[in-house]
């Protein structure tokens, strides 16, 4: 709707007419229902098997005054209402890295992929949820290490191939207050659970994995000063998601996720959907 006049003109026609939803809803759908159902909609069997199938969202809500790890907090204003211009937008101003976002490997690496870059076969992946928030509770600055990883295996089986390896730590309790989702001490430095480097290299050494994830700021915890996290995960062609939301709603193992991000020119990552399903 960028057409010059556009506000105007849809201003004009609602101040006459008015504008109902649901005719506006049922002539829309005259009008692609016959190519909409023979191309676009499941097979019977196919949607039975969607609709059976429990869906988490991994999302936090994308809110003006999120906290970021760095940088501006995202801010939005109202650009144009239905009430003076018969419909309703606004404008944001945030950073790649805000909310539920990914780091694409070009965030930290030079000439890594983009967003653009991530295929679609990345983007859908079976997920692992390791559980430290029971030694998070105790320590704020708790780390993924092999051992979680190798308990993990022991009692649910060996991380799938391509999977999603989530860290749920239960950080996300303590949103939406944002000083205590940083933590920060009386020198600035942050606390908060994150991957250990070693951890990662067991990933990348023994298990074929397409990315790891976080309820937090961070893949390195708050403490890290040198990311050797992000430089070893980025490094080896991963892509990471942070401020994951909801993990301890998943099942430890058997759920599918499908990570949404804007294929934004040159984009070092970017605000993300993520859906698990299992």
């Amino acid at each position: 709707m960028c057409l010059p006049g556009t506000v105007e003109a849809v201003a004009a026609q609602t101040s006459k007419q008015g504008v109902s939803r649901r005719s506006f809803l049922a002539a829309a759908g005259a009008a692609g229902a016959v190519g909409a159902s023979a191309t676009l909609l499941p097979a019977p069997a196919v949607a039975r098997r969607i609709q059976a199938k429990r869906a988490v969202d991994l999302t936090h809500t994308f809110t003006a005054g999120f906290p970021v790890y760095a940088g501006n907090e995202p801010k939005r204003k109202t650009l144009v209402t239905i009430e003076d211009n018969g419909f309703y937008a606004q404008q944001w101003t945030i950073a790649e890295h805000s909310a539920t976002h990914m780091d694409a490997p070009g965030h930290f690496v030079a000439g890594g992929r983009f967003t653009p870059e991530i295929t679609p076969r990345e983007l859908l992946v079976p997920v692992a949820v390791v559980d430290i928030s029971k030694k998070a509770k105790r320590n704020p600055d708790a780390i993924v290490t092999p051992a979680d990883l190798v308990a993990y295996e022991r009692r649910y089986g060996r991380i799938p191939r391509d999977a999603a390896v989530f860290m749920y730590s239960g950080w996300e309790e303590r949103l939406p207050d944002g000083d205590a989702f940083k933590n920060a001490d009386s020198s600035g430095q942050f606390h908060f659970p994150g991957f250990g480097i070693k951890a990662v290299e067991w990933l990348l050494e023994k298990r074929d994995v397409t990315t790891i994830g976080v309820d937090t700021l961070s893949l390195d915890n708050g403490e890290s000063t040198t990311f050797d996290v992000h430089v070893a995960w980025l490094g080896a062609d991963r892509y990471g998601l942070e401020g994951l939301a909801n993990l301890g709603k998943l099942r430890p193992k058997g759920s599918t996720a499908f990570v949404g991000v804007v294929p934004w020119e040159d984009g070092s990552g970017g605000p993300c959907r993520v859906i698990a399903y299992s």
